[in-house]
């Protein structure tokens, strides 16, 4: 906990002494990059040389912020309180509902957007190259199909690589960054958002082993995050009423309800966005915020309804019968038993094992091919999307060749299955370069879009549509080729590659059920639904929020059982192995976190353990020229006021300023001739609360844009009015465990540790900043 860039508690952190036993950690602290409190491996939880754990404090470390989301209870606030009326109260709850329900609306047109988008373009792919394909020029057919891929996938890497690099991926990563703490540039900016909308269109259209519901968690926060600026003084975009909304914890909770928006988007899945951003993306939640997330995700519920419902009548072009991804599976096995257990555990125990080793192999390819590429430079980026994209192609379009051809079935009990073989875009029997009358199984998988895949491995009444050579294959190369993808500089999702995974071996297990129990109620479909679930649950390692998306994802509230059953094994076998896929990607993109609990070894030390530098405070009135002094020489954004004790006089903390709220004063130059003559000073003569809202996209006021001259520096300035007089503390004597504890818990940015006695030199104080991010980051 307390981080050399970001508490009040050095007065020297550019100072090049080390903390003792420095030298072991020097790996850690290569590119800016360090954190507070580490072993050698850089994981928090080791031993020393000598057999002591080393807090690592006072660190130059990576230049990322983090957010505040505390409450400043300074006497401007509670005054702006207690004038507030009723009628302002009022307005504020009233634009934060505004905004969440706009939120709703943008997010929902957005994903029908994105996949009218993709449906369209896709389905233009596909039928030109069957047309190709029913006259014979299957070269050509491919030239056409394989340059539709490369030249959406070219543009989608162009555009992140030159516009909007944080759009690349899937996004989730960094959301869930932002919502515990850490403030990543750029990634919810409007370049960020148009990237990730177009990229998404061209990598899912393209043919890549990818899903836009990953982005489209990224997009809902994107809109959320945009509409929580609270207008731009910069382009003249502001109103009064805005200024409510200007601060950390208020856009924390409407990126919240974005993140959720954009599941329920993805899936059509309200209740599973609420729980997603509960379980997976934030560690803080609160009963007002439940409910606005709730409502959030109903406006997009019914906004998506009304969307698709009017694709249906013929307004969007070839996107009438694909769209958001939904798998009707009710009807099928109402009843089941101890049979199905062993399968359940099978497919339990084969997620959790594909899932950690998914995790592990695409995490070393990344790390392995980012340190490549950054020599290489964009070029290079550019270079391996194309390569990935054109082995996709000639996998999707090459390896149904190797499928035999197949008899149509007698009897078709595939709602919205017409004909076999299908020759359109989409359908179970594909003809591929199959005679009148026969279908290619694997192109059926193959040469699809991904969600057409999944709908034809999720599709009831097919038992015995695929052949086990087929599953097997298409296993192979969905997984190789999500391992390839996922992690490459274009928009991604890993919601629909690990359901592919997910569902073929589950289809594969069905199959063998079947082949013991043949007059049972067995149906392959519910096997591939229960494989997917085991895959997302071995890989992401979440549980509620998946049971309730796949619920209402396939409308079978009677497979609720079995999918819990499911999850449950695969998450506890993947955790002994590595951790979540997102989390993964949290530590390789160097984002600064605090997990979830605390390592083991601090229950042995206390928190003053972790203060190794001499405190800076100031006075509750302070000379100017030290203030500047103190705000040019550290990059601290908190620093505590000391005072004497009135019936001691012995010194004891007062509270803790903020560095922009010393900033804001500097720049209004409310300056007092001398030490004593703020009491005289009149409460009128402050400014207001609105002046220390946090600004938008900018970055502020920074020590570079005061002037003052050399008379103004010898004044004195009033700070004890403008500090937060409850600020969170711990005695010294806390168990350093428990501090961590309650820090990220509570969300806070600095924590103050203060001594048993009142002793001046005594008086220390931490720093670490938002929740879940490492200690040591400004």
């Amino acid at each position: 906990m307390g981080g050399s860039e970001e508490g009040g508690e050095y007065r020297d952190v550019e100072a090049t002494v080390a903390p003792p036993q420095l030298g072991m950690y020097e790996p850690l602290l290569e590119k800016e990059k360090g954190f507070a409190i580490a072993d050698g491996n850089g994981n928090g939880n080791g031993n020393s040389a000598n057999g002591h754990h080393v807090a690592m404090i006072g660190t130059k470390v990576s230049p990322i912020e983090s957010l505040d989301f505390e409450l400043v209870e300074n006497e401007i606030f509670r005054q702006d309180w207690r004038t507030r009326k009723k009628s302002e109260i009022l307005q504020y709850v009233a634009v934060k509902w505004a905004f969440v329900f706009l939120v709703g609306i943008l997010t929902a047109i957005t994903a029908l957007g994105i996949n009218i988008a993709v449906e369209n373009i896709a389905g233009m792919k596909f039928l030109w190259t069957v047309k190709f394909m029913q006259s014979d020029s299957f070269v050509m057919a491919f030239v056409v199909y394989a340059g539709f891929n490369v030249t959406l996938v070219t543009v989608a890497s162009l555009l992140c690589v030159y516009i909007g690099p944080s759009a690349a991926g899937s996004g989730i990563p960094e959301v869930k960054a932002y919502l515990n703490g850490v403030d990543t540039p750029n990634i919810f900016s409007i370049k960020t958002l148009f990237v990730k909308i177009l990229g998404s269109i061209g990598s899912v259209a393209g043919g890549l082993i990818v899903g836009k519901e990953g982005p489209l968690v990224h997009v809902g926060s994107c809109i959320a995050s945009i509409l929580g600026q609270g207008g731009s003084v910069k382009h003249g975009l502001t109103c009064k009423w805005l200024r409510y909304l200007k601060n950390d914890r208020d856009r924390r909770d409407l990126v919240t309800c974005g993140a959720a928006a954009g599941v329920a988007a993805a899936f059509r899945a309200p209740v599973g966005g609420v729980l997603f951003a509960m379980e997976e993306v934030t560690s803080w939640w609160r009963g007002p915020l439940l409910w606005r997330a709730f409502f959030t995700t109903a406006v997009v519920a019914v906004v998506l309804r009304t969307g698709i419902a009017w694709c249906k009548q013929g307004h969007c072009g070839l996107a009438g019968e694909g769209g958001l991804i939904i798998f009707d599976v009710s009807g099928v096995q109402d009843n089941y038993g101890l049979n199905e257990l062993v399968p359940v555990v099978v497919l339990g125990l084969l997620g959790g094992v594909l899932g950690s080793l998914f995790n592990q192999i695409n995490a070393k390819i990344i790390m392995w091919s980012g340190g490549w590429l950054k020599k290489k430079g964009k070029f290079a980026k550019i270079a391996q999307a194309v390569i990935v994209a054109l082995i996709t192609s000639i996998c999707s379009f090459g390896l149904p060749w190797l499928a035999k051809c197949r008899p149509c079935p007698d009897h078709l009990t595939i709602p919205g299955e017409k004909s076999c073989p299908s020759y359109g875009r989409a359908g179970n029997f594909k003809n591929f370069h199959c005679p009148d009358g026969y279908y290619n199984d694997l192109a059926g998988l193959f040469f699809n879009t991904n969600e057409d895949t999944v709908r034809n491995l999720f599709s009831k009444g097919t038992n015995g549509e695929f052949e086990f050579s087929s599953l097997f294959l298409y296993l192979g190369s969905a997984y190789s080729l999500a391992l390839l993808t996922y992690g490459i500089a274009v928009p991604s999702g890993l919601f629909v590659p690990a359901i592919l995974c997910g569902a073929t071996y589950g289809r594969i297990v069905g199959m063998v059920m079947g082949m013991f129990y043949k007059n049972g109620p067995i149906d392959e479909g519910v096997y591939a639904l229960l494989g997917a679930a085991s895959f997302l649950g071995g890989s992401m390692r979440m549980t509620v929020s998946l049971c309730i998306i796949l619920l209402e994802l396939t409308n079978n509230l009677l497979l609720l059982p079995l999918i819990m059953l499911v999850l449950l094994i695969s998450k506890t076998v993947g955790d002994c192995f590595n951790d979540g896929l997102y989390s993964l990607h949290v530590h390789i993109k160097g984002i600064p976190f605090l997990e979830a609990h605390p390592p083991r070894f601090m229950s042995h030390l206390t928190a003053r353990d972790a203060i190794t530098r001499p405190l800076i405070w100031f006075s509750k009135v302070e000379r100017v020229g030290a203030i500047v002094e103190v705000l040019r020489s550290t990059n601290h954004h908190a620093f505590p006021i000391v005072d004497n004790d009135e019936q001691s006089g012995k010194p004891v903390l007062f509270g803790l300023v903020l560095r922009s709220h010393l900033l804001v004063l500097l720049k209004k130059k409310q300056f007092l001739e001398d030490r004593y003559s703020y009491a005289e000073k009149e409460q009128s003569s402050l400014v207001s609360s609105a002046e220390f809202a946090k600004p938008g996209s900018g970055k502020g006021l920074t020590i570079d844009d005061i002037e003052l001259t050399a008379v103004e520096e010898e004044m004195f300035l009033d700070i004890h009015e403008v500090a937060n007089t409850s600020p969170y503390t711990v005695v010294e004597t806390m168990s350093l465990a428990k501090a961590y504890t309650l820090f990220r818990q509570l969300g806070l940015r600095h924590l103050c540790v203060v001594p048993r006695t009142s002793e001046v030199h005594n008086i220390t104080i931490i720093y670490a900043y938002s929740e879940h991010c490492r200690p040591g980051v400004r």
